[in-house]
């Protein structure tokens, strides 16, 4: 950890961010569509097409066909739906990063920098739904940067500025897909509250669920 510094985000540092944070989003692309796959409704759709062509045509190639083209629309529905959530980010909180996180009260957002590279990112805002809470958003680190200690430096940043703005905890929400993100939140001692699943159509009907996380902190100060 020698070589990384967790400092306050820059105006220089706007592509940067954006980069990691598409990157990883995409990197849960795979592991969304197997999700989709291990869907009881997926698996019955691809049955009954497969069977009921397969009955009509006598022939393997239409029914293989067929399937094919279902598995490629959902993989699509897929790439549609993270790219409507990265478009949307891009455009809120991504497109003015200082006058969205820096000039706000109670709100930050970092950077883990590497040898004059960003390799890291994360944020903090205050939460409408719990009050005492601040909320950790934006974590996301280069895959490259992994299993240095890079994601736990960034989330105790967070947690130290949560507790010295005076609140008791730090709330945050993660996809059911991150696992790896799962994990180290898990470690770092937050606790699972609840999971629902995405208001969107098409996240209803593949059961897609967000996972919300809290970690209480001890107090030792006042709010500014």
């Amino acid at each position: 950890m020698a070589s990384i510094q967790i400092r306050k985000y820059q105006d220089e540092d706007a592509e940067s961010v954006k980069e990691i944070f598409t990157l990883g989003m995409n990197e849960h692309l795979p592991s969304s569509f197997m999700h989709i796959l291990k869907q009881p409704i997926t698996q019955m759709l691809l049955m009954c097409t497969f069977c009921a062509l397969m009955a009509s045509s006598k022939s393997f190639l239409l029914p293989i066909l067929a399937v094919t083209l279902i598995l490629a629309g959902a993989r699509q529905m897929i790439v549609y739906m993270f790219n409507s959530y990265i478009d949307t980010s891009m455009k809120t909180d991504l497109n003015n990063i200082s006058e969205t996180y820096l000039k706000q009260k109670d709100s930050c957002f970092w950077v883990a920098e590497s040898d004059g590279r960003v390799v890291g990112t994360v944020a903090c805002v205050p939460t409408e739904n719990a009050p005492e809470c601040l909320e950790l958003k934006r974590m996301s680190v280069r895959r490259s940067h992994r299993g240095m200690g890079i994601a736990k430096a960034l989330c105790r940043t967070v947690a130290d500025f949560t507790r010295d703005r005076g609140y008791s905890a730090v709330f945050l929400c993660t996809s059911m897909v991150a696992t790896d993100a799962q994990k180290l939140y898990e470690h770092m001692g937050y606790k699972k509250m609840r999971e629902f699943v995405l208001p969107e159509f098409f996240a209803k009907i593949i059961n897609f669920t967000l996972i919300e996380y809290r970690l209480d902190l001890k107090q030792d100060g006042k709010r500014d």
